[in-house]
């Protein structure tokens, strides 16, 4: 949210409102360097919209008000039986059909691929040194 050149006008109180009921604690940004606007507009903001005020530093004001209906407890939603569902029984991605598993997926063609190259073996791997002979 921001508070720009025109001020806190209606449609700014609107928004703010909605912001509120979305997610109860909100950062107001104000645009202009006068101080008292600033604290005038906290206050204002405060007793039209039934929020309180959590912090004010700079430019930034940042309010508060709880919303009920965000911390409602919901009601846990049982299977038929009140069977629990086992963990086997929940395909998991790679058990998908379609999908192959490590076990079972195709190998890649090599067709036509050129042979290895070959690579002279390390100075000690099997042969023994000039100085050793």
């Amino acid at each position: 949210m921001s508070i720009a050149g025109n001020g806190l006008t209606s449609n700014v109180l609107k928004e703010i409102e909605l912001a509120l009921k979305a997610h109860e604690l909100i950062k107001i940004r104000v645009y202009g360097d006068d101080r008292d606007a600033r604290i005038a507009y906290l206050q204002e903001i405060c007793s039209q919209l039934s929020c309180h005020s959590v912090q004010s530093i700079g430019k930034l004001l940042v309010v508060y008000r709880l919303n009920p209906d965000l911390h409602k407890p919901q009601a846990k939603q049982e299977s038929p039986a009140g069977a629990r569902r086992k963990t086997a029984d929940k395909a998991g991605f790679d058990l998908r059909p379609g999908r192959p598993t490590t076990s079972n997926a195709p190998r890649k063609s090599l067709a036509g691929a050129p042979e290895p190259r070959y690579r002279k073996p390390s100075a000690g791997a099997g042969r023994t040194r000039k100085s050793a002979r």
